[in-house]
């Protein structure tokens, strides 16, 4: 199996303890020794949590001590990152962050709090503070994933050339980049999830009908995203008259893995309705290769993988051959963000 950049050769290591997603928030996995280099903070933060790390200027392929820390729990970005940084010698900080930078403010419509750049700065008591959009990172990271944590969602594993390889995830969000060739590699950072949401079937245009009731612009985030399989749900139960019994995405996807009808068939159309996005998307950027990554995608690798993604991805008419000859493969790496924004500390500064 041929993989993005000889994938598995080298790769982002985690010093010290394996980096999971199940560390308490606020809790640490563990600090090492002090260094003698200035710390970098590498930071993802997106509408539920943050999660920080540390790199250093000499040995910037390296993140030590994973902290996960519940947004809904701080006043704003700084306090996170100030409180990360006590004791620790950090100099300055990367921050994967979803929204776009418009001068000194951050315009995000999924954190529960503004962002100013200088004010995050001076709150965390640092030198300096970069944003970079979410998945520009989770694209700087893709060149350095190991072998193993790559899924195939496509027959086709061959890649005709590495670049342009599409990124794209949903999660509390939906995030998705553009990495090409380079030196350095260039990244292309997008708003696919503030674009507006197309319907391929009657189903989904009854979906629409619904929605739209409620939202004067309907984005792709409205339904392909965490919040979005709900929103996909709750329509669902409306037109096939049941009742919406499930209260978060976790019980939904446990429905749906015990058989519930309604869960299910929630899960297979949202899969559904992502492919049918990935193979737009591929079109229009004229993507050689695409990694799915996201929260979501994590959580439901069955459903992903069983033929409804596939199917949509594929459906585009003359365009299908070509889509035939780009490989689609789902991430399972839960630190992308901090991967990436080590990676761009390495690039850039």
């Amino acid at each position: 199996m041929r993989c993005f950049f000889g994938l598995g050769q080298r790769g982002i290591r985690m010093a010290g303890t394996v980096m999971t997603s199940r560390v308490p928030a606020g809790e640490s996995e563990g600090r090492g020794s002090e260094e003698a280099h200035p710390r970098i903070i590498v930071a993802d933060v997106g509408g539920t949590y943050a999660r920080l790390g540390w790199t250093d200027g000499v040995d910037a392929d390296q993140v030590h001590d994973y902290r996960r820390y519940a947004c809904a729990d701080h006043p704003d970005l700084a306090s996170i990152l100030h409180d990360y940084a006590a004791g620790g010698n950090c100099q300055g900080a990367v921050v994967a962050i979803a929204g776009v930078l418009e001068g000194d403010r951050l315009i995000n419509s999924n954190l529960p709090w503004a962002v100013s750049v200088e004010q995050t700065r001076k709150g965390a008591g640092l030198s300096w503070v970069q944003l970079i959009n979410d998945f520009e990172a989770v694209a700087n990271a893709m060149p350095v994933l190991a072998r193993d944590t790559l899924s195939p969602l496509t027959h086709v594993t061959e890649a005709v050339s590495n670049s342009p390889a599409l990124v794209i995830g949903p999660g509390t969000g939906l995030g998705a980049a553009l990495w090409m060739e380079g030196h350095p590699p260039r990244v292309l950072a997008t708003e696919v999830g503030q674009a507006a949401l197309a319907a391929g079937n009657d189903l989904e245009m009854d979906v629409v009908r619904r929605l739209l009731r409620e939202h004067r612009h309907l984005n792709n985030e409205h339904v392909l995203s965490g919040t979005g399989l709900m929103n996909l749900y709750r329509c669902l139960c409306e037109l096939r008259g049941g009742t919406a019994i499930h209260a978060d995405a976790g019980a939904l996807v446990a429905a749906a893995e015990s058989g519930d009808g309604l869960a299910l068939e929630t899960l297979q159309m949202f899969c559904g309705w992502l492919g049918s996005l990935v193979g737009d998307l591929a079109i229009i950027f004229g993507a050689k290769v695409v990694y799915l990554a996201g929260g979501v995608t994590a959580h439901i690798p069955t459903f992903l993988h069983d033929g409804h993604f596939l199917q949509r991805y594929l459906n585009k008419g003359v365009m299908s051959e070509r889509l035939e000859q780009v490989p689609v493969w789902r991430v399972e790496h839960g630190q992308l963000g901090l991967l990436g924004a080590a990676a761009w500390y390495q690039q850039h500064r």
